[in-house]
């Protein structure tokens, strides 16, 4: 057993909660954002990128430009389809992904860690609430399979 602020959990329990991401939440349009503080990297989940196949192109938003949650910021062109980007949350973009724009394809091997989109300055983070974890993320990608 080990000993975290005086309460016993489990080596198994802490490795269950090392596992899963407590700052990561989903869109039901399939974006992600990883929150740190005020801020999040956002990009598009891994199912998306598997949904859209091979993705040769990303359209960026402008540093300094906000958008509304679910409004869209930018584009993914795939060899079989194009897709808009949508604001998880209502924010301002502070930085892009620079990389994505000779290697789209960084998407396709890591959607949610290297192949974020951009990182948002977050104007409301009670909007936060109104995502979905990744336990519910997944319950949601497998009802809508069915």
């Amino acid at each position: 057993m080990l000993s975290l602020q005086n309460k016993n959990i489990s080596t198994k329990t802490l490795n269950t909660l090392l596992r899963c991401n407590l700052t990561k939440y989903y869109t039901k349009s399939h974006e992600w954002i990883d929150v740190k503080g005020n801020k999040g990297k956002s990009g598009i989940s891994v199912k998306a990128a598997h949904d859209l196949g091979d993705i040769v192109f990303v359209e960026l938003p402008n540093i300094g430009e906000s958008f509304p949650k679910e409004e869209s910021y930018g584009a993914i062109e795939s060899v079989k389809a194009a897709s808009d980007i949508f604001m998880p949350v209502e924010g301002e973009i502070v930085s892009v992904n620079e990389q994505l724009v000779d290697t789209a394809g960084l998407i396709n091997e890591d959607a949610e860690g290297k192949g974020w989109v951009v990182e948002i300055q977050i104007a409301n983070t009670e909007e936060i609430k109104e995502l979905m974890n990744e336990q519910q993320y997944k319950k949601f990608c497998e009802e809508e399979e069915h």
